[in-house]
């Protein structure tokens, strides 16, 4: 039986008919499942800055590689969490592209959002540039495509809303993370 929205599937329940409280003479109740409304990626959107300082540069004054994916990574996870609506954690970063250097003393900005949700799992996208000069001009230095999984309470996998794009440029990422999940899932086989 469909809900007024026309989203929503009725199923009885034996599980809750069991419950003094919601049923109090035994009947089996409906449970209404509805999935979950979709979400544009505007939601999950973050920009996250940080300050290259001597702790994250190697000796020739570029910041360390694992420091600008620690970065990458908190920016993505803010990014799904705002998307899921709570926990999620990284399953895997599938590409990472250094295009150029980052300095000690630059100014990194790191741009994030989910470009696409499936079941459990989201792609996360992160843009990555360096300020510099003294008009803090922006140059891009590096991408990153990541996937986060929405966990529960319990730790497992859990459904999170499929993303609704706004834009062309929203709709260009949700279909080329379509391709990309594509070929995680046919290297993982």
């Amino acid at each position: 039986m469909p809900c007024l929205a026309q989203r929503c599937v009725c199923v009885l329940s034996p599980e809750l008919s069991a419950h003094p409280l919601l049923s109090p003479a035994g009947y089996a109740l409906p449970l209404v499942v509805c999935p979950l409304d979709s979400k544009g990626p505007h939601v999950s959107r973050v920009e996250m800055t940080q300050l290259v300082m001597p702790s994250d540069a190697n000796a020739l004054g570029t910041t360390f590689g694992g420091k600008i994916l620690q970065w990458i990574d908190m920016a993505g996870g803010v990014a799904a969490r705002r998307h899921a609506g709570g926990p999620a954690v990284t399953a895997s970063i599938d590409s990472v592209h250094f295009d150029h250097p980052i300095q000690l003393g630059d100014v990194v900005v790191l741009r994030a959002q989910v470009n696409r949700a499936w079941r459990s799992s989201m792609e996360v996208g992160v843009r990555v540039e360096r300020e510099t000069g003294p008009d803090s001009t922006r140059h891009h230095a590096v991408r990153a495509y990541l996937t986060f999984v929405a966990l529960d309470e319990h730790g497992r996998p859990r459904a999170v809303a499929p993303v609704e794009p706004a834009t062309e440029e929203d709709q260009r990422r949700y279909d080329q993370a379509d391709e990309r999940r594509r070929q995680r899932l046919a290297v993982r086989r």
